[in-house]
């Protein structure tokens, strides 16, 4: 199978850039087939192969191949440009962010559902303030800007997928005539809406290394196959789990005669709030499949926090609410009947409750692995590479990074251009745009250094922080 190969720097012995699906060192003039060491295509990957690279080159040799070379001024616009327009959309997305925990902090107070509001209703409150506060945190990384921008925005991504479902059922139960919609109401679903708008705009802003249509997701191979399997199996039992009545009310009359009651039953309710409800089912167990393909699997972490905070947080308004005293008007009586007939009520939860807990918690403990798990990347992995040897080692370079052996035929051959003739390597440096769509950063005039988007005057210095990743 052939690939191209994409030069995004050159020293005087030594060339770096990308294959396919792993970053690499060529020996200069050698066969593209031929890399001397290779790595995942990942952050850290690049990271280790530049602080390598850096460490094998003579000082002062290594510059930008092709166009970048010769044109920095159009590099430096470039990255200028992408630039303004990201910073734009990160503030764009914080102050969506921010007006929408605004708006839904003023919905607490007033009435929401019934003449009651948030506020007066201790098991309400703490879910909408557990939403709040997961929104207010994505709002804090955004502006941030590189991974931690990335990864408030797939936080609050997460949360505002789950929770569409769970406003919409508090919608619906006003417009079947459930009960009487209140200011609150209202206030929280534009709050909702701002919050969903902000995270839409965080979302869609591409990483500074991004420039081509790669898609986050990817299989899970090896050590971590098992686990998003069980992942995706917790996230199905959460979703189902949802469904079933978790209330229980045990009422006991003064003769001692009991009789057991359930409610909370998801299809029990009217065709619209079922309707939500099962939005929520189904957000769940997408945003669950999609974080245990997702690509680093930190940030598949982040998106799975996301969509498990608001079930965490379904889950413990439950148990607030059972530790409330039971109002014999949720039976048809009224205190006094219900003084006269000796009658009690004690408050439970149901089995399906206890599962429901066990599945979130699963979910909870896959978040924490996904956070420490390394990431994998196709190809067989050769040991480790530890990239603190040589002066110059830039970023990363006390880190361990898987390392890649690649070389000769097979599934890993370098060698050609698809559709190239036999004995024809992809020597060149850099094409317009690789066959698979994407355009290196060698070709394209935006390299930055990292963490920033200036782009090198002249020659690349050995011994400085890698630039950013070429795609």
């Amino acid at each position: 199978m052939f690939d191209t190969v994409t030069i995004a720097y050159r020293g005087a012995a030594y060339e770096i850039g990308r294959g396919r699906d792993y970053y690499a060192i060529w020996a200069a003039g050698a066969p593209r087939s031929q890399p001397l060491e290779s790595w995942p295509e990942t952050p850290e990957g690049w990271s280790a192969a530049w602080a390598r690279f850096v460490g094998m080159e003579s000082p002062g040799t290594i510059a930008p191949a092709g166009r970048n070379a010769e044109a920095p001024a159009t590099g430096a616009r470039q990255g200028l440009s992408r630039a303004l327009g990201a910073h734009a959309g990160a503030v764009t997305a914080a102050v969506l962010l921010a007006a929408g925990v605004a708006l839904g902090v003023a919905g607490l107070f007033p009435a929401y559902l019934g003449g009651s509001s948030l506020a007066q209703q201790p098991y309400n409150l703490v879910a909408h303030v557990i939403y709040l506060a997961a929104w207010t945190a994505s709002a804090a990384l955004i502006p941030l800007g590189g991974t931690r921008q990335r990864m408030g925005a797939l936080l609050a991504t997460g949360v505002s997928i789950v929770t569409f479902g769970l406003f919409f059922a508090d919608a619906a139960t006003a417009i079947t005539g459930g009960a009487q919609a209140g200011a609150g109401l209202v206030l929280s679903l534009l709050g909702w809406l701002a919050c969903a708008a902000g995270s839409a705009v965080a979302f869609c802003l591409r990483p500074a290394w991004t420039t081509g249509p790669a898609s986050p997701l990817g299989r899970p191979h090896g050590s971590q196959l098992v686990p998003a399997v069980l992942l995706v199996l917790a996230g199905l039992g959460a979703a189902a789990a949802f469904a079933p009545a978790w209330d229980s009310f045990t009422l006991r009359t003064a003769a001692g005669q009991t009789q057991t009651l359930t409610a909370g039953n998801a299809f029990a309710n009217p065709g619209l709030v079922i309707v939500g409800d099962v939005a929520v089912m189904l957000a769940l167990a997408a945003v669950v499949v999609a974080a245990a393909l997702w690509r680093p699997i930190r940030h598949g972490a982040v998106l799975l926090a996301g969509a498990t905070i608001p079930m965490a947080a379904q889950a413990i308004s439950a148990l607030v609410q059972v530790g409330e005293p039971a109002s014999p008007a949720q039976f048809g009586f009224s205190s006094a009947q219900a003084s006269q007939l000796g009658l009690t009520i004690s408050s439970g939860l149901t089995p399906a409750f206890w599962i429901y807990c066990a599945f979130v918690i699963a979910l909870m403990v896959s978040c924490a692995w996904m956070l420490f798990a390394p990431d994998q990347a196709p190809g067989p992995m050769a040991g480790r590479f530890a990239t603190g040897a040589g002066s110059g080692s830039g970023a990363g370079a006390d880190a361990e990074v898987e390392q890649w052996h690649v070389a000769g035929s097979g599934p890993f051959d370098r060698g050609a251009r698809p559709g190239a003739r036999d004995g024809e390597s992809d020597d060149d440096d850099l094409d317009d745009s690789d066959s698979d769509g994407f355009r290196g950063e060698g070709e394209s005039g935006t390299y930055e250094e990292f963490g920033t988007d200036d782009p090198p005057a002249g020659t690349v210095r050995p011994g400085t922080a890698p630039p950013s990743r070429p795609v």
